[in-house]
């Protein structure tokens, strides 16, 4: 199903090798009770399992939090559909907050926990300081973050 190239649907929620790093960048904070908002070239309604796939140019806000991806699935929590349950973005997935911009070859984003995962390739970055991993763990209520795999990080002298 096609649809005009913004579209837009405001939705409210209730929504080293085998090293780890467990880090706070409060950029990635987000108010996981704000609506979320997505825009996209299409959209695509499957009713009978509640889900919806948008592809093409996704951008999905929720409050100051960006992410973007060429396709984004969304899972209700009810056959209603007015429930957020999760998201799941691939293709040039960019999550943006604040100062902090995270890339990565897919995520997931768990609506009802606040949680968001990316997986593949990670890189965060703050200013200039960088830290690159295979999957970072983001705790969006508490701006937390757990960057697991090979690990490796870039700080400027005098960054935070």
């Amino acid at each position: 199903m096609t649809m005009p190239r913004l579209l837009i649907i405001a939705l409210t929620l209730l929504a080293s090798p085998a090293m780890a790093q467990e880090i706070g960048f409060g950029g990635l904070q987000a108010d996981v009770s704000a609506p979320v908002e997505v825009a996209a070239d299409s959209l695509s309604v499957e009713q009978d399992n509640g889900r919806a796939v948008f592809t093409g140019n996704v951008v999905i806000g929720q409050g100051e939090m960006r992410l973007s991806a060429q396709e984004v699935t969304v899972e209700y929590a009810d056959a209603k559909q007015s429930r957020i349950k999760s998201l799941h973005a691939k293709g040039k997935v960019t999550l943006v907050s604040g100062e902090d911009a995270a890339e990565a070859e897919e995520a997931s984003y768990d609506v009802e926990a606040g949680n968001v995962t990316l997986i593949g390739d990670v890189v965060m970055t703050r200013g200039n300081n960088v830290l690159t991993g295979d999957q970072m763990q983001v705790d969006l209520a508490t701006g937390t973050a757990r960057v697991d795999g090979r690990v490796r990080s870039v700080l400027q002298p005098g960054g935070n």
